[in-house]
């Protein structure tokens, strides 16, 4: 038996634009960021530049309106990408779907003039951004954020700390929710604050057992001076527009972690078809061919229930369950997909010289951004059963 080089997933797409823009990622995968993935992930390097080449490419904003520099893809679309981009590197793909997040609250909820003034140069002028919601004692917990914005004037000054951030030291703009009234949700607000501010400072980067490429940071805020016309919505909404960009930054986890996945058992399927032992190729053996068949089977459930809330999305209806649900499923399907792929090379398998002990580490993460799985748990339970009692 041959072994069997990888084959492109067999896309089902609702245009013909859509699949010249998968055919375009593809390319640039292809000649720009698979070569260089392992080497740069393990030197701990930023790809800022593959940023701006996406960026020039019509692609850091393919969910958002043309008229401000968006792509006008539906979200069944621009996952199958953030997919695409994931499993060739998970900092690329993880970045795409953190600065589509950090976009979220502007182009959701920001006034004709805010959007005019900034989205064009978030969405396609080579900006990149963060989210900030996390701190150092609330993190499942959002709605207990300490960080403080009180108005002077026709400013706004932030105090506190975020955790956490992703893009943290790099990113040229920052969509922070900080409490401006009294404890619990209602008090929150959000800002959009620019990444030069003076005031501003990342603490050094985390150190991560994976995507050691992309910079996790803490950021202090000691009196940043933010103008009120950089507030996005109205006061003590804050906390709502954080919900509402988790409910589509989920799908973009959940993307991620397929794309992942399927770089794993495209990895695994090319070493089991190729490696002969007791005269055959390992693949050959049942026990080891249910191993690749389990993995395809997560891999495919995945894809379709993320798709499937991604058309719930685009069609405006409700779809905050099946997010979670998908988030869910696609993150720990990851986990076992990628551990299994490392048992299928056997010794090699935990060796930096195959991808998949990278892929491993990186799918651990993507069960616990955004919301953690046993938080996931809670919103799907939540929506069956409604609220806990206390």
């Amino acid at each position: 038996m041959p072994d069997r080089a990888p084959q492109p997933v067999d896309r089902q797409l609702p245009t013909e634009e859509a699949r010249d823009l998968v055919a375009l990622v593809r390319d640039i995968v292809q000649r720009e960021i698979a070569p260089h993935a392992a080497e740069q992930e393990d030197a701990g390097r930023f790809p800022r530049e593959i940023f701006s080449l996406l960026s020039e490419s019509g692609l850091l904003g393919l969910p958002y309106d043309s008229a401000f520099g968006g792509g006008d893809q539906p979200y069944e679309v621009y996952l199958q990408v953030l997919e695409e981009l994931a499993a060739a590197r998970l900092t690329v793909g993880l970045g795409v779907s953190v600065h589509s997040l950090a976009c979220h609250g502007l182009a959701g909820y920001g006034t004709k003039q805010q959007q005019a003034d900034h989205l064009p140069a978030m969405l396609g002028g080579g900006l990149l951004g963060a989210y900030c919601l996390s701190e150092p004692s609330s993190g499942s917990d959002a709605a207990s954020l300490r960080t403080r914005a009180v108005r002077d004037g026709d400013d706004w000054v932030i105090t506190g700390t975020k955790a956490w951030i992703t893009h943290g030291g790099v990113a040229d703009f920052y969509t922070v929710l900080a409490r401006t009234g009294a404890e619990g949700s209602r008090g929150i607000t959000a800002f959009l604050v620019p990444g030069d501010a003076e005031g501003l400072t990342p603490a050094a980067p985390e150190k991560k057992m994976g995507m050691k490429g992309s910079p996790t940071a803490q950021l202090h805020f000691d009196g940043v001076r933010v103008p009120d016309s950089r507030r996005i919505g109205e006061e003590g909404q804050g906390f709502a527009i954080a919900l509402s960009a988790l409910d589509s930054g989920r799908l973009g986890i959940a993307a991620c972690a397929v794309g992942v996945a399927q770089a794993a058992l495209d990895e695994a399927v090319a070493y089991a078809t190729g490696r002969q032992q007791f005269g055959r190729p390992i693949a050959d053996f049942q026990g080891l061919r249910f191993m690749l068949a389990d993995m395809a089977t997560q891999i495919e459930a995945g894809r379709a229930l993320y798709l499937s809330a991604a058309r719930l999305r685009d069609a405006g209806r409700p779809f905050s369950k099946e997010a979670a649900m998908a988030k869910l499923f696609c993150t720990d399907a990851a986990m076992k997909v990628t551990t299994d792929a490392v048992q299928v090379l056997g010794g090699y398998g935990y060796t930096a010289d195959f991808p998949v002990e990278r892929l491993m580490r990186e799918a651990k993460v993507l069960q616990i951004v955004e919301g953690t799985n046993q938080i996931q748990r809670m919103v799907v339970a939540r929506h069956l059963a409604g609220p806990e009692t206390r």
